[in-house]
């Protein structure tokens, strides 16, 4: 096997640190994980940056060992290396290296003046997840660290400077950072000359200098240092002068997991947060549910956001299998979540009347600015099993329904088809079904997405790798890695779709609830 041909995609997701392995053929020959969680932490939702070293080198040694099962030789070395994370959020280092702030992640609802101040002088909707938001806000709070920032990236542009010593960053991540001109693939001059102004000597350096540079899709992004290598690999068997490529955003990678990259295309991926991405250049107005970011190729797309989605469901498994515990009994997890999913597909339409918001954190679309997650049923509603699944099913959608609305309705975006990826969709048809209902368009599921940011940023290397002169990203997938992948196309019927319509109402209603419990309920 020549390893020179193999690509290998990480990522550092928010639930696990994944890594995935694929041969000349683009298949995945084997994959390593690492199980962590976010802390809430001095009111901050942040990870140790020292876990995350720890939780890489599990991952990776896994990836090793699956390799060596699966092939009998030991993995060397590579073609070309990929690192994915999740988007914004503020990690901030200074001159000497030194991490001089927590990291705060995309979850953190905590810098609403400045994400309204540089909306407003920007002309354009700045998003309070954006580093950028971080940083601005860190100067209005007159923060001592902001003099002292050198470098501001995010946990994949900390990871590959880690790896290669370059500060730089693929260009739809660094939309998640900066505002990006989709025409340049740069950050936009004008927003850097005017956030100039705003900042007012407040930072010791130009803010292009404190942001990574950004690149492009199938641009080199340096090499495997030694000391990258040792971090990987410390048993010191894994290196060389391994290519690196440009390191992507989890949205990213979900655009090209699901060959979501090309004008016209969308995708929906659901985790511990759940996005929506339309590829389009279509220019729409200021709305604080809706981001402008750009593809790995620079094209613009517009992103819906929501922050909580399967934590709460999570949750109620776990706790679940505890009561399946006190019975002496056993249900592997997998195959819980499956019974359960299918057993929502039993339910009333509209969920017999229960209603829960699954708010573990703040939620920017709705206007609530911390979570706290709530059940609400009336006297005569039904509390069955089947409900109670549909309940959590149809809460998880309902935020990203509402910025689907103003997308549709007040900028006239039409929805065709979107492809959808992650545990949402692992249960057969459910998952779509339900997204369906909230879209009102078929939900396609692509075998080849199963491994989702992982294989999406492999998948990013191995353009790198193979692409033929003059072959655009787009074009790539689509003849060389989708032309023969199995896909499964579903979509509600009207019952289903007026079930969560039902649901859905009951629910804009009730959010004073939510927001009535954020001030009554407080968090130590």
């Amino acid at each position: 096997m020549d390893q020179k041909k193999f690509s290998i995609g990480i990522e550092f997701g928010s639930t696990r640190i994944k890594a995935v392995v694929l041969d000349e053929q683009n298949q995945i020959v084997s994959g390593g994980d690492y199980v962590w969680e976010n802390e809430y932490v001095d009111g901050f939702w942040s990870y140790s940056l020292e876990k995350a070293k720890e939780g890489l080198v599990v991952c990776f040694k896994k990836l090793r060992e699956d390799f060596h099962r699966k092939t009998g030789e030991k993995l060397l070395s590579a073609g070309a290396i990929g690192i994915s994370g999740m988007m914004h959020g503020y990690l901030v280092l200074d001159e000497k290296d030194n991490l001089i702030s927590p990291f705060r992640t995309w979850r953190n609802t905590i810098t609403p003046v400045a994400s309204e101040k540089l909306s407003e002088a920007f002309a354009f909707h700045v998003p309070q997840r954006w580093s950028i938001s971080h940083i601005y806000q860190a100067i209005l709070d007159k923060r001592e660290e902001t003099k002292r920032i050198c470098f501001a990236t995010t946990l994949a542009g900390y990871f590959h400077y880690l790896l290669t010593k370059e500060k730089v960053i693929g260009v739809g991540e660094a939309s998640g950072m900066f505002p990006i001109d989709p025409e340049t693939g740069d950050y936009d001059k004008k927003m850097v000359e005017t956030f100039a102004k705003l900042s007012d000597g407040s930072l010791s350096h130009k803010i292009t200098d404190i942001l990574p540079r950004p690149l492009k899709a199938g641009e080199n992004a340096g090499y495997l240092t030694k000391e990258g290598a040792a971090l990987l690999d410390p048993s010191g068997e894994f290196g060389g002068n391994i290519p690196l490529v440009p390191p992507e955003g989890d949205m990213q990678t979900g655009m090209v997991a699901t060959n979501s990259c090309r004008k016209g295309t969308g995708n929906a991926s659901f985790g511990t947060s759940s996005n929506t991405t339309i590829v389009t250049d279509k220019k729409i107005g200021i709305h604080p549910e809706l981001d402008v970011i750009v593809t790995p190729t620079g094209y613009p797309a517009i992103l819906i956001h929501v922050n909580n989605c399967t934590t709460e469901i999570n949750h109620w498994v776990s706790l679940f299998k505890e009561v399946i515990a006190l019975g002496n009994g056993n249900i592997p997890t997998g195959e819980l979540y499956e019974k359960l999913f299918f057993k929502a597909l039993e339910s009333e339409d509209d969920a017999g009347g229960l209603l829960s918001f699954n708010y573990f954190s703040g939620e920017a679309i709705s206007g609530i600015n911390e979570g706290r997650p709530l059940i609400v049923r009336t006297p005569n509603s039904a509390l069955t099993l089947a409900n109670f699944m549909k309940m959590h099913l149809f809460s998880l959608l309902c935020t990203l329904k509402i910025g689907i609305d103003i997308l549709e309705k007040e900028e006239g975006v039409t929805i065709d088809k979107v492809v959808g990826h992650g545990g949402f969709f692992k249960t057969k048809e459910v998952g779509q079904r339900m997204l369906s209902a909230a879209l009102n368009c078929p939900i396609v599921v692509n075998a080849a997405a199963g491994e989702g940011g992982p294989y999406g940023m492999a998948l990013l290397a191995s353009y790198y790798l193979n692409k033929e002169e003059g072959e655009d990203l787009e074009d790539y997938l689509d003849s060389k890695i989708f032309a023969k992948v199995d896909s499964n196309e579903v979509s509600c019927n009207e019952k289903e779709r007026n079930g969560f319509l039902s649901f859905y109402a009951k629910y804009l209603d009730a959010l004073a609830l939510e927001k009535k419990a954020t001030e009554v309920i407080k968090v130590k």
